[in-house]
């Protein structure tokens, strides 16, 4: 039964998907070997990240188009937390150690449901995130590209460093890289040949550098690639504890990366994309991936823009992708290495600038109706193309956090409510008073009512110089569960009320809140009847709180009979 049900979620490959396939195999020989290079690593484990993680990876994805495979930023993270931990990064047995630690760390974020903390991650940051990181996409083929490698470390520098050096581009490597872009661009617009325009674009490319004999760098130049599948590689187990702290940071830098690519690649299918669920697949595709010699692999945006471009539609394009990758280096590995260096830095260019292009909806849409969510766009933007990008990850997490808090205490608010005409209530604004032998109904709506204490103490009515008083307190809307800043300001609230002979009674509680205010001692002066817990029924609690109010103030003496209030539902 297990199978066939998971071969019925898997779906249909389609035609296109096998295409799209083998153009992200093919793409993934080059830009694999790029990226580990960059990191330092043996480039041969550059593509052996795209072969049993990307298979692993596009399986079990909740993001259905995203590849799984090794990212310009996790080559240069995973160097640095090897070097950190004083391990050579080309052992394979360090490189399988690193890649278990953050699979490891992957599957035990989706199990605990991370996943769910970047939902509260604003649009705005993720839309300045995901600029940020196709920006580094580019900067990171400026060199093969032009021929000349910038020095600067970060993103918009290396920019400034390539075009100040203009005099030192190879005309050679830009001749190529701009004819690839030119004919990608021609494919493009032919509608037939418009999802092969990248697979065209690569080889058309590759065979007139070949036959002109023209003098650029090729894959060949990288390093040799051997005719063999992924060898079985055992993890160094001794390092993994040292590995521990970089492995959350490595993890991290991938994560986000997903994140980014589910933002700004959504299923063709209209599924949800689910967090917790990529995380998931993350860490198994490292697990597994690390005993087969690949480097630390995650969701890439430049290898998933490339399968989208080429025509994706299921997971199926991901899954090809690893599989047409397999069989290529065990058929004909050594003859990708005739493929151009530029050609790969003009294709990515294209990649980097669709992606680009795809996020200015979002960007003009946040500029024009969202001037706090503009500052935090840009704030994370300028962080993922200047600073590291574990470190832009964290600055992204907190600029959404002090938006979500300063977008809440906006939000949050005290108002009384009043019997509407037609039954129901109605909001009005809080009166500077309690009304004497009566009911004053008061409903908070906000997030957190410990950090709204001090805005609430300037509206609440005064109790001085009343009898009778009742006041009862909605917080139905209220999710969180109450501080000892609440837990005090309840009290205080109360305390006024009882010095002038009257009463508090807390409305519409779930039961993690109720059991709070009691353990607070809440019930010493609001009575046993004093907290009223939430109801199935909207404003049930409300009604009940209001009928004990009423009923309490009846029993007072002196007090003048019924009050005006609205009958009980």
């Amino acid at each position: 039964m297990g199978a066939p049900t998971f071969m019925r979620k898997l779906g249909r490959p389609k035609p296109r998907d096998a295409i799209a396939g083998l153009v992200t195999g093919l793409f993934s020989i080059p830009e694999g070997m790029a990226y580990a290079s960059i990191g330092g690593f043996n480039p041969v484990t550059g593509i052996y990240a795209g072969i049993v993680p990307g298979i692993i990876g596009s399986l079990f994805a909740r993001t259905v188009l995203m590849v799984t495979t090794l990212t310009s930023a996790i080559a240069l993270t995973s160097r640095s937390v090897l070097k950190e931990a004083g391990l050579d990064p080309a052992d394979p047995a360090n490189v399988a150690a690193l890649a278990l630690v953050v699979g490891a760390v992957m599957l035990l974020f989706g199990l605990l449901r991370f996943g769910s903390i970047m939902n509260f991650v604003s649009n705005a940051v993720m839309t300045g995130f995901s600029t940020g990181i196709a920006l580094q996409i580019v900067a990171g083929v400026l060199g093969d590209a032009t021929g000349y490698k910038p020095q600067s470390g970060n993103t918009i520098g290396k920019f400034i460093d390539s075009l100040a050096h203009i005099g030192l581009w190879h005309p050679a490597a830009v001749a190529v890289a701009l004819g690839t872009v030119a004919v990608w661009a021609v494919l493009h617009f032919i509608k037939p040949l418009e999802s092969f325009a990248t697979l065209l674009a690569l080889v058309v490319v590759t065979a007139v550098v070949a036959v002109a004999h023209i003098d650029v760098e090729t894959v060949g130049d990288i390093a040799s690639i051997a005719n063999a599948l992924p060898p079985v590689t055992l993890p160094n187990f001794a390092a993994m504890p040292e590995l521990l702290v970089g492995g959350v940071a490595v993890a991290l830098v991938a994560l986000a990366q997903a994140a980014g690519i589910s933002a700004a690649v959504p299923n063709p299918d209209g599924s949800r994309t689910n967090m917790n669920g990529d995380f998931l697949a993350q860490g198994a595709a490292n697990v597994a991936g690390g005993l087969f010699g690949a480097l630390p692999a995650g969701g890439s945006l430049s290898r998933t823009g490339v399968a989208t471009s080429a025509g994706a539609q299921t997971r199926w394009a991901g899954i090809f992708a690893g599989l047409w990758l397999a069989v290529l280096v065990l058929v004909a590995g050594s003859a990708a290495e005739i493929i151009p260096m530029p050609v790969i830095g003009g294709l990515v260019l294209v990649i980097g600038a669709e992606l680009v292009v795809g996020r200015l909806p979002d960007i003009k849409l946040v500029l024009r109706v969202a001037p706090l969510s503009a500052v935090a766009m840009l704030v994370t933007f300028a962080a993922t193309t200047q600073l590291p990008l574990h470190t832009a990850i964290v600055i992204g997490v907190i600029t959404s956090l002090v938006l979500y808090c300063a977008k809440a205490a906006e939000a949050a608010q005290l108002s009384a409510l009043i019997p509407a005409p037609g039954g129901g209530w109605q909001q009005a604004p809080v009166p500077e008073k309690c009304a004497s032998n009566d009911v004053t109904v008061l409903h908070y709506a906000g997030v957190g009512l410990f950090a709204e204490v001090a805005r609430i103490d300037e509206t609440w009515p005064r109790a001085e110089g009343t009898t009778n008083a009742v006041v009862v307190l909605s917080l139905r809307s209220l999710p969180d569960v109450p501080s000892s800043v609440t837990i005090k300001a309840l009290r205080r609230w109360a305390g006024q009320l009882a010095d002038n002979n009257g009463r508090l009674i807390v409305a519409g509680v779930n039961p993690g809140t109720a059991e709070v205010l009691l353990r607070g001692g809440l019930d010493d002066l609001l009575g046993d009847d004093g907290i009223v817990p939430a109801s199935d029924r909207i404003f049930g609690a409300l009604d009940e709180a209001v009928e004990r109010g009423r009923a309490w103030v009846a029993a007072q003496p002196g007090a003048a009979g019924d009050s005006p209030q609205r009958d009980s539902n």
